[in-house]
C-alpha cells in the first residue's frame, strides 16, 4: 500500500512513540537531508525555539508529550523533532516557501441532504517525502480518536484528518509576516481534532497565543456544512462556505487584505487556476477535476512532476463528502487514479 496504515494507542507519550517509530528511518535518511530542514537548524538553541516549546507545553501538555514520544520513537533528539514541527513558526522563508503547499476546493451541500458538502485537498510538501508518509489512527486514553495523514517526524493533523465525532480538518500553509511569541501551530491543528463540534474548534482557532498559523477547513456531518478559517498569529477570519471556493497558500479574505505576507509563485498560480475552474466544478461537483488539474499558466495545481524544478510535490489527495449522517472519504496517491483508501465515518 502506498500509505501504510498504523494504529497508535494508549497515553499521549505511547501514541507519539508509535508514530515516531513508523517514520524513524525517513526522519534520519530523508528529513534531516532536506535543505529546508538544514536551514531551520539555525534556530536550534535559540531563545525563540525555547520560548515556543515552553508556551506549547503549558498550553497543551498532552500533545507535547506526543512530540516527546515521536522523538524517542524515532531515536532522535527532542529539539530536532520539535524544530521540524515548528517549521512555520520561525521568521523568514528559509528559501523553501513553495514546498509547503496544498490546494483545497470547498463546495457547499444541499440543505435537503440531496448533495453533500465537499472538501477536496491536495497535500503538497517536499518531493523527497514521497513514499515515506502514512496514515495513522490514533486511539488515545484521553481524548477523541482520529485518523490522519502523517509525514516523518511530524505530529499528525496538520494536513488532513477526521475524528470520531466526524469532524474533518484540512490544512493549508500560509506565510504572513506576523509571527510572535506563542504556541506552535502544529499544536493548534492537533487541538482542533480533539473537538466535537465547530464551536469548540472555533474557540481553539480564536486563541490569541499562537506563534503563527494556518488556513483551516472544517466540516461536520449533521450540518453538511463547511467552514473556512484563515488563522494567522494575529487573528482569525471564519467563513461559512455558501458558494464554491478554492484556497491555496496565502491569505485571501478581506480581513487580512493589508497584512504583509509571502506569496509563493506556485501558490499564486494554483489559486488563480483553481478560481478559474470553480464554475465547472460547481456543476460537476467533482473535486478531483481541480485537484488533478495540470493545465493553466505557471505552476500546476497537481504537482506530480519531480523533474519540473518545483520545490513542492503532491504527496496525496483526499476528498471528504459531508452528508447529514456521515462522511465518506477517499485518499488518492494520484487524483487521476483510483483511491488507495476509502472509509465512511458516521456522525458522532
Amino acid at each position: 500500500m502506498k500509505f501504510p496504515h498504523i494504529k497508535a494507542t494508549g497515553d499521549h507519550y505511547d501514541i507519539g512513540v508509535a508514530i515516531g517509530r513508523q517514520g524513524r528511518g525517513a526522519f534520519h535518511d530523508i528529513v534531516r537531508r532536506l535543505d529546508r530542514y538544514r536551514a531551520l537548524t539555525a534556530f536550534l538553541g535559540s531563545d525563540r525555539l525555547r520560548d515556543i516549546e515552553a508556551r506549547s507545553r503549558t498550553a497543551y501538555p498532552g500533545f507535547m508529550r506526543e512530540i516527546d514520544g515521536i522523538a524517542d520513537g524515532a531515536d532522535a533528539d527532542f529539539w530536532d523533532v520539535f524544530l521540524w514541527n515548528c517549521r512555520g513558526d520561525m521568521p523568514g522563508d528559509h528559501g523553501y516557501t513553495g514546498a509547503q503547499g496544498c490546494t483545497d476546493i470547498l463546495l457547499p451541500g444541499n440543505a435537503t441532504g440531496g448533495a453533500p458538502a465537499i472538501i477536496g485537498h491536495n497535500e503538497d510538501d517536499a518531493p523527497g517525502l514521497d513514499g515515506h508518509c502514512f496514515l495513522v489512527t490514533v486511539e488515545p486514553n484521553d481524548g477523541l480518536a482520529f485518523t490522519s495523514f502523517c509525514s516523518p517526524g511530524h505530529l499528525p493533523t496538520h494536513n488532513f484528518a477526521i475524528n470520531a465525532a466526524g469532524l474533518v480538518q484540512t490544512i493549508n500553509h500560509i506565510r504572513p509576516r506576523d509571527q510572535k511569541a506563542g504556541i506552535a501551530r502544529h499544536l493548534t491543528t492537533r487541538a482542533v481534532m480533539n473537538c466535537r463540534n465547530f464551536d469548540e474548534a472555533r474557540a481553539v482557532l480564536e486563541r490569541t497565543d499562537r506563534a503563527s498559523g494556518f488556513h483551516h477547513n472544517i466540516g461536520l456531518p449533521g450540518t453538511a456544512t463547511v467552514w473556512s478559517a484563515e488563522a494567522p498569529a494575529s487573528g482569525c477570519a471564519v467563513m461559512t462556505v455558501e458558494i464554491p471556493i478554492a484556497h491555496a497558500n496565502h491569505l485571501i479574505y478581506a480581513r487580512f487584505s493589508d497584512m504583509d505576507q509571502q506569496v509563493a509563485p506556485s501558490s499564486r498560480d494554483r489559486q488563480a487556476r483553481a478560481d478559474a475552474l470553480l464554475p465547472v466544478v460547481a456543476q460537476s461537483r467533482d473535486a478531483l477535476a481541480v485537484l488533478g488539474d495540470t493545465h493553466g499558466e505557471g505552476w500546476p495545481i497537481c504537482r506530480k512532476d519531480k523533474a519540473s524544478g518545483d520545490t513542492g510535490y503532491t504527496l496525496a489527495s483526499a476528498v471528504f463528502e459531508i452528508w447529514p449522517d456521515r462522511i465518506d472519504w477517499r485518499v488518492y496517491d494520484d487524483p487521476g487514479q483510483p483511491p488507495v483508501w476509502e472509509a465512511s465515518q458516521p456522525a458522532g
